[in-house]
């Protein structure tokens, strides 16, 4: 009989780790509810200790999903700790308790300065006041593949006489190989289920060494009952075991693995692209499962093969991870139908009739000016369309603008709206760009550094839409800024505005906090 693998998706929180990836309450919600979509047991929200922001933003995924969607979030083994994760799950209809602490001699000695003993008693201590919050707590050995196996072992014991329901066993640096982190899986499972058979046993693989997802089908063949995955492998340094990959990997292998998941696999592609959007860190295009070539033949040998059969050269069909094998090519002429239909197919509710028509006639402009609408293009018009509003906060908008581009003095003019107030000026610069992002710096007053740009082309044709992302820094703080338009102007001021947004939002939850 086939076994049942929790998944637990952590992309809000330890994916939201990468350096620029920072998301805003209303960009997290709309990742939980995809979440929701893709039907994921458990979302690890947010590491809510940390700040006010992540703090409100993990509150806020659980009214959202909470009645349906397992919520946890992540503590170090301190009370204030436990205590924040508590009071911002403790609404979710199945929260669980998230507590972190290491087990390598590294940790110990080098983190911790503590003996092993004494680093031992604070974890079964924080497991025990958890368990006075909540009945559900996961235990986390950081460092597990770099540890001693009797001291780990030991731990695991320790933790699970204190309460712990969950024990997951992480590949924090990525150093574990599959052969060698199957074996450790196989032996810490033998015990535990001698121990408590009720227990979960968990893995949770970094990517390093490029690891990550055959290290966590290893574990799973070896009993682990629950993975931890981000959409995209997102995560620290190289990332995080691939949601997408384990759960094709599990299902394509089925006969081998003897194992499945509740994940909605149409979903996946959606999912993918959604990330993406939000944080604009693109996947590879080769990327196994949702890159842009994962269905792609250019071999004549291999169209020759996929034209007799499509199981010569493809093990998975395109509309198994949601992805269509023919994309439907919308004009102005294709009707409300035809574009309600590509809207839905996103995963886009369109139930409300006044809203979808202020929708429709954007199409209707965008369609008129390009010609050929096309999928990309479909996500870029509804996404903007439904960027959430930011309730009372006054923040930066482009009102109009000019560049002018030459050899000599390439020159920029500028308007912003903030609030009910409206400034302008212009500048100079070394090049089109420059004189955009200086004379913007110079309106709104914050002394940032232009750390990275870069555009692409989100689509196709002559009036294809350009995506521009770019990170800035203040105050030894990185923030993130992205924007599409058929402009690439347009849509590098905006970019450029989103990330100065994202300073002040910051701002404010620092002063929520202090408050």
């Amino acid at each position: 009989m086939n076994r049942k693998i929790i998944v637990l998706d952590t992309t809000l929180r330890d994916g939201e780790q990468v350096p620029g990836a920072k998301l805003n309450v209303h960009q997290k919600i709309e990742m939980a509810q995809q979440l929701k979509r893709l039907n994921v047991d458990i979302i690890e929200a947010g590491f809510p200790a940390s700040s006010a922001g992540d703090f409100q933003a993990v509150q806020q995924i659980v009214r959202s999903v909470g009645d349906s969607v397992s919520i946890t979030a992540l503590a170090r083994a301190v009370k204030s700790d436990i205590d924040a994760v508590y009071e911002s799950i403790k609404l979710a209809q199945n929260p669980l308790i998230h507590i972190v602490l290491g087990t390598s001699n590294i940790h110990v000695e080098k983190k911790f300065n503590r003996s092993k003993e004494a680093v031992m008693q604070l974890g079964v201590d924080a497991v025990k006041y958890a368990k006075t919050l909540l009945p559900h707590v996961q235990y986390s050995t950081e460092d597990a593949s770099r540890s001693d196996f009797e001291y780990l072992w030991s731990t695991i014991e320790a933790v699970v006489k204190a309460g712990a329901t969950m024990i997951n066993v992480p590949d924090t640096v990525g150093y574990a190989v599959p052969e060698e982190f199957g074996e450790l899986i196989r032996r810490i499972n033998e015990r535990l289920k001698n121990l408590d058979e009720s227990v979960i046993l968990s893995v949770h693989c970094h990517n390093d060494l490029g690891m990550a997802t055959s290290n966590t089908l290893s574990a799973i063949k070896n009993g682990a009952d629950k993975i931890e995955c981000t959409i995209n492998g997102l995560g620290e340094r190289a990332g995080n075991a691939s949601l997408e990959e384990v759960v094709m990997g599990l299902k394509v292998r089925e006969n081998y693995y003897h194992c499945y998941t509740n994940i909605q696999t149409k979903e996946l592609l959606r999912t993918s692209k959604l990330v993406t959007y939000l944080t604009g860190l693109d996947v590879q295009v080769n990327k196994a499962i949702t890159g842009e070539n994962a269905f792609a033949h250019s071999s004549g040998i291999h169209q020759d093969g996929l034209l007799k059969d499509k199981q010569v050269y493809e093990i998975m069909s395109p509309e198994e991870v949601g992805a269509d094998s023919m994309e439907l090519i919308l004009t102005a002429r294709s009707g409300r139908h035809a574009f309600k239909n590509a809207v839905e197919k996103m995963g886009f509710d369109v139930s409300d009739e006044a809203d979808f028509e202020v929708l429709f006639n954007k199409f209707l402009t965008l369609a008129d000016a390009k010609k050929e609408v096309y999928d990309h293009d479909v996500f870029y018009l509804v996404t903007n369309h439904r960027t959430a509003d930011e309730g009372s906060k006054q923040l930066y908008e482009l009102t109009s603008f000019q560049v002018v581009s030459n050899d000599l003095y390439p020159t920029a003019t500028v308007k912003l709206k903030k609030g009910t107030d409206t400034v302008k000026g212009s500048a100079v610069g070394d090049g089109p760009i420059d004189a955009l992002y200086s004379v913007i710096k110079t309106l709104v007053g914050l002394d940032v550094q232009l750390k990275d740009y870069k555009i692409n082309s989100l689509s196709r044709g002559k009036e294809a839409i350009g995506r521009v992302n770019i990170r800035i820094q203040y105050q030894d703080k990185t923030y993130s800024g992205r924007a599409m338009d058929m402009d690439i102007l347009k849509a590098s001021a905006n970019a450029f505005l989103n990330a100065i947004n994202a300073i002040l939002l910051d701002a404010d939850a620092d002063i929520d906090q202090e408050a």
